[in-house]
């Protein structure tokens, strides 16, 4: 075990600087008040976009900083203690993003050493990052360039000659710079926000690392007493321990349309006739060959699927996940389990957020059902709602920037704004990030959650389990800004502590409980309250809101996409359900008071000052 005189144990205490530009790495000790006021992976990594990355810089230009960062409990038997995330400003929603995946880097990552890495800069050539323990070498990845994901991470593996290395790698989409690129991570995806064309705009094809380190705790015996009682959580939960083993997450098909909130046809519906094709028992029976497990989780909800006949035979991939289902399945009118995977397989390897290609899509076929897209536009495809061939081939396009696919490959926003005609309309997204599959008008708190969250369209910044599963009134209007705002606060300090939020239901799952903190004590020995633990979560939040505040944003951009507001759910269980322009007012402003924030969406300077963000409050209110 290498020596490590960090304070705090979890953590290594070291973070990776790259000079992309003039091919320098250089070792750097966190500063133990960072690690205890921003806890880990995203509070740190906001701050340090805060502080070295100027307001509005292009994602793509080398001002511009990507992070890969591991929390303090990763790599250690932590329940999902597997999750690593990828930080940087997005070139969909032109501002700090962030986006997590599970696997097995992060624990790698952490055995190597090192708690992040911070790319800076861009290399004149296409590049790899090789870290084997302690030593950090910068390669040629020019062989490199225009490999599928999977082919990556088998090259790098042959070429540093070891099978057990780690990589996160782009495709072809992160090369071309699409904005749907995302970071593929083994078989994982960080998948939103174009994450992968920021990695690709530095000419950074892949980092691959290996260690043989270890994570020290600062008490055994006492560590093991506090996760064997998660694990007990989570033997005694039957959705964990059951439901969530046999289905994954596309158990969620069957349950959202049953209540009537599972995007259909770019949400023009949220009932989906043929969604028994889509479902987890569909899965099961047809494609399913084995679960599979990220790094130190009980739970496997990913599975291992084989397509064995037909025109997609052939097609090995993890998952399909219930997004991907909801993406490139309803929302687009296929049923055909097998033709979602194989898209989903397509966008693993392409490195491609199959949520936003999923969505451009479907945005496309109601364009050209509209009129507004012609054969022209779409190179004679007959881009129609239930046209899995032409689902397909749009991926491809997407891609590979081809016709009407180079458009798309803009997002969903920027795609609207070029075809116009009134598309825009139905250009499904918040903040430029399309929405995932979760209802906004079916599930209140959801909407908020999109509304006011840093990414938009992301369905970890709000949650929809509260309403979904009946904790909460999904009916009522009133109280749904609290109720927001302390799952925001659940979702980032999970996310700091690099843990999945798969295990809300364990980790909360209205807001930060004793459970987390027990957790972090244990492998780190800070001995936080649950009251300090809020104060963290609320304190990371406010970091992140300040950076979308110096890029403009406020209470003008914490909206909801027409539809959502102006157009009622037409049948189903949740037939006649909206936001409207008063509710969504209402809810606003119950949001930004629980968060001590002015009318507009300002942090005031009493309450960033509160949370020791004294820096933050002379920048916003001079």
């Amino acid at each position: 075990m290498r020596e490590n005189s960090f304070p705090y144990k979890g953590y290594t205490g070291c973070i990776l600087r790259v000079n992309l530009a003039e091919g320098r790495t250089k070792k750097e000790q966190v500063p133990p008040e960072m690690a205890r006021d921003f806890i880990g992976s995203l509070g740190m990594a906001a701050r340090i976009c805060y502080k070295e990355v100027p307001a509005r810089t292009d994602p793509f230009s080398e001002q511009n900083k990507f992070m890969i960062m591991a929390g303090p409990l990763v790599g250690t038997h932590v329940p999902t203690a597997s999750r690593i995330g990828v930080f940087s400003r997005s070139p969909l929603t032109d501002t700090f993003f962030y986006s997590c995946a599970g696997g097995h880097f992060g624990p790698e990552l952490k055995y190597a050493g090192l708690d992040g890495i911070v790319l800076e800069g861009k290399s004149p050539h296409p590049v790899y990052l090789w870290i084997n323990d302690g030593d950090v070498e910068i390669r040629s990845a020019r062989d490199l360039q225009g490999l599928r994901c999977s082919e990556t991470i088998h090259a790098i593996r042959k070429e540093v000659g070891d099978e057990m290395a780690e990589a996160a790698v782009i495709g072809s989409a992160g090369e071309s710079l699409s904005r749907l690129a995302c970071v593929i991570f083994g078989v994982r995806a960080a998948g939103r926000g174009g994450m992968g064309a920021v990695m690709g705009s530095k000419n950074v094809k892949a980092v691959a690392v290996r260690g043989r380190g270890a994570i020290e705790v600062p008490d055994m015996a006492g560590f093991r007493q506090v996760v064997d009682s998660v694990y007990e959580k989570i033997r005694a939960n039957p959705a964990l321990s059951k439901a969530v083993p046999k289905y994954g997450t596309p158990g969620l098909v069957k349950a959202n349309n049953s209540l009537g909130i599972l995007g259909t046809l770019n949400w023009q519906q949220e009932v989906f006739s043929l969604a028994q094709g889509l479902s987890g028992d569909a899965m099961v029976e047809r494609i399913k060959a084995r679960n599979k497990a990220c790094f130190a989780c009980p739970v496997g909800c990913s599975t291992y699927s084989v397509i064995r006949e037909g025109k997609y035979r052939g097609t090995v991939v993890e998952g399909p996940e219930y997004e991907n289902l909801f993406s490139l399945g309803s929302m687009c009118g296929v049923d055909s389990m097998e033709a979602v995977a194989h898209a989903e397989w397509l966008c693993d390897e392409y490195g491609m957020d199959a949520i936003e290609a999923g969505a451009c899509v479907a945005f496309a076929m109601e364009a050209f059902e509209k009129g507004i897209l012609g054969p022209k536009d779409t190179g004679g495809l007959e881009l129609r709602f239930g046209n899995e061939e032409a689902m397909i081939q749009m991926v491809h396009r997407i891609a590979r920037r081809q016709g009407l696919g180079d458009i798309l490959a803009e997002g969903v926003r920027r795609a609207a704004q070029k075809i116009g005609g009134g598309a825009e309309d139905f250009a499904m997204h918040n903040k430029g990030l399309a929405l995932a599959g979760h209802s906004a008008r079916g599930l209140p708190g959801m909407a908020l959650g999109y509304a006011t969250g840093p990414r938009g369209g992301s369905h970890h910044d709000g949650r929809p389990s509260g309403e979904r599963l009946g904790m909460l009134d999904r009916n009522a209007i009133k109280g749904k800004g609290p109720y927001t705002a302390k799952v925001n606060d659940l979702m980032v300090f999970t996310d700091a502590l690099g843990v999945c939020h798969i295990l809300e239901g364990i980790w909360g799952p209205l807001e930060i409980t004793n459970v987390n903190v027990d957790c972090f004590n244990a492998a780190t020995g800070m001995e936080m309250t649950l009251e300090e633990a809020h104060r963290a979560a609320d304190r990371i939040w406010n970091q992140i809101r300040a950076i979308l505040v110096r890029d403009g944003h406020s209470r003008k951009t914490d909206r909801l996409p027409r539809r959502f507001i102006e157009e009622s759910i037409p049948e189903g269980p949740s037939a006649g359900m909206r936001i409207t322009e008063e509710q969504l007012q209402h809810m606003l402003d119950e949001y930004y008071a629980h968060r001590g924030w002015d009318s507009n969406g300002i942090p005031t300077r009493e309450r960033l000052e509160a949370l020791d963000l004294a820096d933050v409050a002379a920048d916003l209110h001079q």
